[in-house]
């Protein structure tokens, strides 16, 4: 069986079940158009609020999916039967090369279905087998603060087991909302789009030759469909024109609150987002360089 890829998302399970249903759907289609974009291939599968990856390359679909929005994280994980004994041997198996003398550990286990055991006993009984398969190494149970994680998932008759989780962006799935149209000239402007996308847009950029290292080599990793006009010095006018190409609902412009009224004097009855309009340039950079760093 080719490595397990396990992806959680947040906001969509707060939806309503028709709503939720589409969104899954749409968030399996941009995983599946990932893969294709980046020469890879995978198979997906689902299940009442997870969605699973089967992929030769484990540590190569991680780095796809964390550029998939919806995507709330993801984990390389051991698929396994619910059975107690099996859960129990597979995690020493797993947690055996990082318990090294002195460290703290906890066990998270969480359930799903009908089982004969609570998570909480599952937990306790399992951090007692570690305790009692390297009694020569002094470990300890820390719940608070451990140096490592073992986590159980146990979703009906399958079992999940890993170590850690990494972040994607989260949000809503690309091409659940509208379209809009985003002049990136800088950090503050590629910030504005990205998160226009992570609310679910499809977003077109405009981009100055300041912009363009940001549209070309961050956010078009993030959209396979991403449709780029640039570099343009000035853009306005390729702004207009591409809204009126993608028939946007809106314009993503890098705008302070003092230039509203003028903006809104150009462009009249569109739509204008500025979504970085209260952060400082500071914040700005941070959030940049975690989106460099999803974009891998």
């Amino acid at each position: 069986m080719p490595p397990v890829v396990l992806i959680r998302y947040g906001e969509l399970a707060l939806k309503s079940p028709p709503v939720r249903r589409e969104f899954e759907r749409t968030l399996g289609r941009n995983i599946l158009e990932q893969f294709r974009a980046a020469g890879a291939s995978c198979r997906l599968r689902a299940d009442h609020g997870h969605l699973y990856v089967y992929a030769d390359d484990a540590e190569g679909a991680i780095r796809i999916l964390r550029r998939v929005f919806g995507v709330t994280s993801v984990s390389a994980v051991t698929e396994l039967d619910t059975d107690v004994a099996g859960i129990a041997r597979s995690l020493l198996d797993l947690a055996e090369p990082h318990l090294r003398t002195g460290t703290r550990f906890a066990v998270r286990a969480r359930r799903t279905g009908q089982h004969p055991f609570t998570s909480q006993e599952l937990a306790r009984d399992l951090g007692g087998q570690v305790l009692e398969r390297w009694p020569d190494r002094g470990l300890k149970v820390d719940l608070e603060h451990p140096d490592v994680e073992l986590h159980v998932e146990v979703r009906g008759p399958r079992t999940y087991l890993y170590l850690d989780r990494q972040e994607g962006p989260g949000g809503l799935p690309l091409g659940v909302a509208g379209r809009v149209v985003a002049l990136v000239d800088s950090s503050r402007g590629a910030l504005g789009a990205f998160l226009m996308m992570k609310r679910g847009c499809r977003c077109a950029l405009v981009f100055t030759p300041e912009g363009e290292p940001f549209a070309r080599e961050v956010l078009s990793r993030f959209d396979p469909q991403l449709r780029l006009a640039g570099p343009d010095p000035t853009a306005e006018g390729a702004l207009e024109g591409l809204a009126e190409a993608t028939r946007a609902d809106g314009m993503v412009l890098p705008l302070p609150v003092e230039a509203y009224p003028s903006a809104r004097a150009r462009w009249g009855d569109r739509v204008l987002f500025s979504p970085t309009v209260g952060m400082t340039d500071e914040e700005v950079e941070t959030r940049w360089r975690n989106v460099e760093q999803l974009a891998g």
